[in-house]
């Protein structure tokens, strides 16, 4: 039996989370406020704004924007023939994405992305949910990465490389599995079903699964690279303790934990990930908040900037198979 959907795009915004999910993020800002005031100040935290380099600033935003751009590129791959010709859309469709991320509380601003993809594009809400899920997988995986390269500028040795080869390795082995058709060999049911659907929106060769890969890891190597930049101005500590800072404070945005705007889960997690490296607690919250600072600014300028891309016409409607799981499909 065929999955019922619509025949024309849900123009209706998302529910954009639950009162409880405010809830939570509301109490972390406040208690982000009170926390910074208590050990830090307020003042004395936004301070170093004043002797911040324009040009080091200006670098890190161009970095920044460098990074959405490499998202929405990546997006584009993914997607590939739905997408073709229309770039610009999907830049729109991902920066808003983002921005939607680092600005609403409890990981509700994911939904912004299939929303979208069903609005402009229409493509399946749950088959961009799914999708997505793969994007953030590539992006977990490629975090892991990037902590082991901390790891070895922290304590060079062979055994980084080697051990970040073995987690490469892990990239072609998920595309393996995938084509090695063993779910469909699993009894008839719900699980069958549902991983079928999840395999189905997964990248399906190998040279696409490299450039998305390869997207990842630019996108959020220039990220990286702008913030620890950034973290620098406002913590002393070396290039390897910082991109840890950045990579804790980053964590947060691919967790459930988050608050609003990020603002008490970023900088909870940036602490976590600096003060056991020898940072002081007192400047490395105003570190993080200084970076997250920061983080907004980028965010609401390339969020606004998006709003000014055009969309362009549709090309397919809504509803699509997309949405239907390989077994509604026979």
């Amino acid at each position: 039996m065929s999955a019922r959907v619509p025949s024309q795009p849900d123009l209706r915004p998302p529910r954009l989370g639950r009162a409880r999910d405010w809830l939570i993020g509301l109490t972390l800002l406040i208690g982000l406020l009170i926390a910074v005031e208590h050990r830090v100040g307020w003042q004395a935290l936004i301070a170093p704004w004043r002797t911040l380099s324009p040009w080091l600033l200006a670098g890190a935003f161009a970095l920044t924007a460098v990074s959405y751009a490499l998202r929405g590129l990546r997006v584009y791959e993914y997607f590939g023939p739905l997408v073709a010709g229309r770039f610009v859309a999907v830049l729109r469709l991902s920066v808003l994405h983002n921005t939607a991320n680092n600005l609403l509380p409890m990981r509700t601003g994911e939904v912004v992305f299939p929303w979208l993809m069903r609005r402009w594009f229409g493509h399946g809400f749950l088959a961009s949910g799914a999708s997505l899920l793969w994007i953030r997988v590539m992006d977990l995986h490629c975090l892991v990465l990037a902590a082991l390269v901390v790891l070895w500028l922290r304590l060079p040795g062979w055994w980084w490389p080697g051990l970040g080869s073995l987690w490469l390795a892990l990239v072609p082995l998920g595309l393996a599995i995938r084509q090695s058709g063993w779910v469909a060999q699993l009894p008839p049911g719900r699980v069958r079903r549902v991983l079928l659907f999840l395999l189905d929106a997964a990248p399906a060769d190998t040279w696409l699964l490299a450039r998305l890969y390869l997207w990842t890891i630019l996108s959020w190597g220039t990220k990286l690279l702008a913030f620890a930049l950034v973290l620098g101005h406002f913590v002393d500590a070396a290039l390897w303790q910082r991109l840890a800072g950045v990579l804790g404070a980053e964590l947060s945005s691919v967790l459930p934990f988050h608050g609003i705007a990020g603002a008490g889960s970023y900088e909870l997690t940036g602490m976590a990930a600096m003060v056991p490296l020898g940072i002081d607690v007192g400047a490395a919250l105003a570190g993080a908040v200084n970076l997250h600072l920061f983080l907004l600014g980028a965010t609401l300028l390339l969020g606004g900037g998006a709003l000014l891309l055009p969309v362009g016409q549709g090309v397919a409607p809504a509803g699509s198979e997309r949405d239907r799981t390989p077994d509604d499909r026979g």
